[in-house]
């Protein structure tokens, strides 16, 4: 028994140095990212957010009558006010997210009228939240666009280090065979790298979306986890 302890008190200090090179590696990602993405003129950044939308505008995800959940986007993120437009001309229910607990970082999406855009109340993390009580969980929407600081080609996503939309969207790991919501990362071109580290609490992104297009995702099977603790 003591032996085991001290085996498994061995483990688990090697996995410990892992996760503290994996959160230095994915903090010196977020910090690259987030000032290149500061960087952007504001002509680039308007341009990229309608070349998103334009490419959205081609696939089927906005039928009408989908519920559509999209972030209000903040001045540095890609934009998402062409695809807030298009998806209400669409006939589509839109729902913006609402911090429900900053305590368990989760989120519910609450609707917004037509008109409404993304205004609402800005919370002190600086995302504007929607007013209004027609709210659903995640797992109810069809396709959720989720803002990203950094992409890869697995779909793995790097966000603000908070674990708002992870913690939201824990329930897809529960999950032997997809069905919904569609999760698409929303992302300028530079910020899709060849490889994000990654967790098992990170959640993966089914489709990305940048200025530039669609991107093709690998395989499922492709998706592999830095640490081994699936």
């Amino acid at each position: 028994m003591l032996l085991w302890f001290e085996s498994n008190g061995l483990h688990r200090h090697y996995r410990v140095a892992l996760f503290l090179l994996l959160v230095q590696t994915k903090s010196s990602l977020r910090i690259e990212m987030l000032t290149r993405r500061r960087g952007l003129p504001r002509r680039a950044r308007i341009s990229a957010a309608h070349a998103v939308a334009r490419a959205i505008a081609q696939t089927h995800w906005l039928r009408p009558g989908k519920r559509i959940g999209v972030y209000a986007s903040m001045p540095q993120e890609l934009g998402t006010a062409p695809l807030i437009d298009l998806a209400h001309a669409r006939g589509c229910a839109i729902y913006l997210p609402r911090i429900t607990s900053l305590r368990s970082r989760t989120m519910r999406f609450v609707r917004i009228g037509l008109g409404s855009g993304a205004e609402g109340t800005q919370h002190a993390l600086g995302m504007h939240e929607p007013e209004g009580h027609d709210a659903l969980s995640a797992r109810f929407l069809d396709t959720i666009f989720v803002p990203a600081v950094a992409l890869d080609p697995r779909g793995a996503r790097l966000g603000h280090g908070i674990g708002f939309y992870d913690r939201t969207l824990a329930f897809r790991h529960l999950r032997h065979h997809w069905s919904g919501p569609r999760l698409v990362g929303l992302a300028y071109s530079f910020q899709v790298v060849p490889q994000v580290p990654v967790t098992a609490t990170d959640v993966f992104m089914d489709m990305i979306v940048t200025e530039r297009g669609i991107g093709e995702l690998l395989a499922h099977e492709d998706r592999t986890v830095d640490l081994r603790s699936r």
